[in-house]
């Protein structure tokens, strides 16, 4: 007849107290190790948008043909990329970093910039695409300057390539980017 185990003397109340004390132990060791892991997961989009300051006076846009400046600026209580092209200024909505990220890696594979101006449609599957359809994080246009709410794929992936993460190609024309 096998030994029946005891349960070293604990009542069934203390034992029931010893296991979710053990358990709630082992889930501040697993949230431990886990939650740096995830959180790292997002560290270079999250970085990107806090190290806008370490970006170059002047980006080039895809083809190398022309500069411009971002920054980033709050407007009327909400986070914004500024983009100067000459005189002309573009309000970016600062998600923009984050979400363009994460939807280059969750495709895995090259994307075309296909950039366009606003009043033009975007080619299908595209950056510039993701960057007005209803299907994107903000539902819509990242842009936010009515009527200079295109061209996303023209002044958005040569940031995030100066912030790590992503290539972008710099042919004179059928660009494309990756995540890294």
């Amino acid at each position: 007849m096998p030994k029946k185990r005891s349960g070293g003397g604990l009542s069934p109340t203390q034992q029931a107290a010893k296991f979710l004390g053990v358990s709630v132990l082992a889930g501040a060791v697993l949230a431990g190790i886990a939650l740096p892991a995830v959180g790292a997961l997002g560290l270079v989009a999250k970085g990107s948008v806090e190290s806008f300051d370490e970006l170059p006076a002047n980006l080039k846009t895809p083809p190398l043909s022309s500069d411009y400046t971002m920054y980033l600026d709050e407007r009327d209580g909400r986070q914004v990329i500024v983009c100067q092209v000459g005189k002309t200024t573009l309000l970016y909505d600062a998600r923009a970093i984050d979400d363009l990220h994460a939807m280059l890696r969750q495709r895995g594979d090259w994307v075309d910039l296909g950039s366009a101006d606003e009043q033009k449609p975007a080619k299908d599957g595209t950056v510039e695409a993701w960057g007005r359809s209803e299907d994107n994080p903000v539902g819509g246009w990242y842009g936010l300057k009515k009527g200079l709410r295109g061209r996303f794929a023209n002044y958005v992936p040569p940031v995030l390539e100066q912030l790590g993460g992503v290539e972008v190609e710099h042919k004179a024309r059928g660009n494309r980017m990756r995540a890294a």
